[in-house]
């Protein structure tokens, strides 16, 4: 009678993680899945208690207070503009969860016959690279991290490991009592690997990598499900290994670079393998004044934002600068690439935290064909996503990149810290052409100023 509850708990819970997960798929519901996926998740944890056989309930509730009451208050306190590394420990954290249930099955001898055997490594392999290229990318984003590490003949050392790795991974299978110094070396090594895989990889590639490491945490977590015999979590790594794998293929295809090429030839300027040709021409300054005078009097503005837009928290300013415009008339629209930010939908997150209404936000298919009517592209922080060597040169690492067509607009403005490269070390031939002015400061500083001459226009 028990059991049948539970099984039909599961059940439930799964129908309910499969709703949650398609309500995330639109800003308008995305709120509203969160909750159901969340509350579906306590539902399981409480019905899994209830398993016959169970045992240390104290240390299980002790453990699931303090992890509860650390991720509420980690959920609360984080800002928007941290979510990106937010995102990457929390999904290290499900990888190494997976990664000890099989540690610990193995420890304690409860890993029975091959089939199981073999999904409890392939589980403990995925979970613990998850884990440690999670930390390394959370590392990267914190900016404890603050460069791609790359080994000589990096490329060799990856197969090499992951070769030993998975050959330790046989030789536990094939055991019916595997040591405990071969489980450590095999978890050890596979850590490792999460490490050296993760550390040559920049800025550029990171939305990817983090959309890659989730697909992995999520097949980890449906590997040990079934070595558990927990419905619940199969269905739910299942679910987000999938979505997760999916989402992957968006962003590689978004980039046009297939996800082999960003995890052996990461775009990290020189690592990419190609310098590109020389770009001719001098960037033109131009001032807040004038940057407002140019959108005040345009007829449409459209807005483009980059993780320098994050990194100085303006996305505030920015839509009380697009209100402004807007009360004058003028017509404005933000353009999202799709690997805009250090994290998949990055830039959709901080918009609508600062309030965008969802029907001024559009994709690059959607919006791409506007940039020739649109008086002013205004780019706050955006580097590679709108470089137009990505269309004609093809010595250029990011040839063949969709972009974001600004340089097709009358008037470009590029807001930008200083004269730099962008994070992946690729110059951009947009702030070179005779169209383009550049707007000297950070994001949230040049914003204010430009709200305060849009301002003193008005009056």
């Amino acid at each position: 009678m028990l059991n049948g509850f539970i099984q039909f708990s599961y059940f439930v819970v799964a129908v309910v993680f499969i709703l949650g997960l398609k309500a995330m798929s639109s800003p308008v519901t995305a709120r509203k899945g969160i909750v159901w996926a969340g509350w579906a998740m306590v539902a399981a944890t409480l019905v899994t208690l209830q398993t016959p056989g169970m045992q240390n309930y104290g240390l299980m509730i002790l453990a699931i207070v303090l992890g509860g009451a650390l991720a509420w208050w980690s959920g609360k306190a984080v800002k928007m503009t941290d979510m990106p590394q937010m995102v990457a420990i929390y999904n290290g954290m499900g990888g190494g969860a997976a990664a000890a249930i099989a540690a610990l099955e193995f420890a304690r001898g409860e890993v029975h016959g091959t089939v199981v055997a073999t999904l409890a490594v392939l589980g403990a392999l995925i979970g613990s690279v998850a884990f440690s290229g999670s930390c390394v990318a959370f590392a990267k984003l914190q900016g404890i991290m603050k460069k791609a590490f790359r080994l000589p003949q990096q490329n060799k050392v990856n197969i090499a490991l992951a070769a030993v790795t998975a050959l330790l991974g046989l030789a536990i299978i094939a055991s019916d009592t595997p040591s405990g110094s071969l489980i450590v070396l095999f978890f050890v090594l596979a850590l490792v690997l999460g490490v050296i895989l993760t550390s040559p990889i920049g800025g550029a590639d990171m939305p990817v990598v983090i959309s890659l490491l989730n697909a992995f945490t999520g097949l980890a977590v449906g590997f040990e499900g079934y070595v558990l015999g927990n419905p619940a979590l199969i269905v739910a790594g299942i679910v987000v290994g999938a979505s997760g794998t999916l989402l992957t293929q968006l962003m590689a295809k978004a980039m046009n670079r297939p996800i082999s090429n960003v995890i052996f030839t990461p775009l990290t300027g020189a690592a990419a393998g190609g310098e590109g040709q020389e770009i001719e021409g001098t960037m033109k300054e131009f001032s807040a004044l004038d940057a407002a005078s140019v959108m005040r009097y345009a007829s449409k503005v459209i807005i483009v934002p980059g993780y320098g837009m994050a990194v100085a928290g303006a996305q505030h300013k920015v839509w009380e600068m697009a209100q402004l415009l807007e009360e004058g008339g003028v017509e404005v629209a933000f353009a999202i690439h799709p690997v805009a930010g250090r994290m998949p939908g990055h830039m959709n997150v901080l918009l609508a935290e600062a309030g965008v209404p969802y029907d001024k936000i559009f994709d690059l298919e959607e919006i791409n064909a506007d940039f020739p009517q649109a008086d002013v592209a205004l780019v706050i922080g955006a580097n590679d996503v709108v470089n137009p060597v990505a269309r004609t040169d093809k010595s250029s690492p990011i040839y063949g990149m969709p972009i974001l067509n600004v340089d097709m607009a009358q008037n470009v403005i590029v807001v930008k810290r200083g004269k730099g490269a962008g994070y992946s070390g690729i110059e951009n031939a947009l702030f070179y052409k005779d169209n383009c002015r550049m707007l000297y400061g950070s994001a949230q500083q040049a914003i204010a100023e430009v709200i305060t001459h849009v301002k003193a226009l008005e009056a």
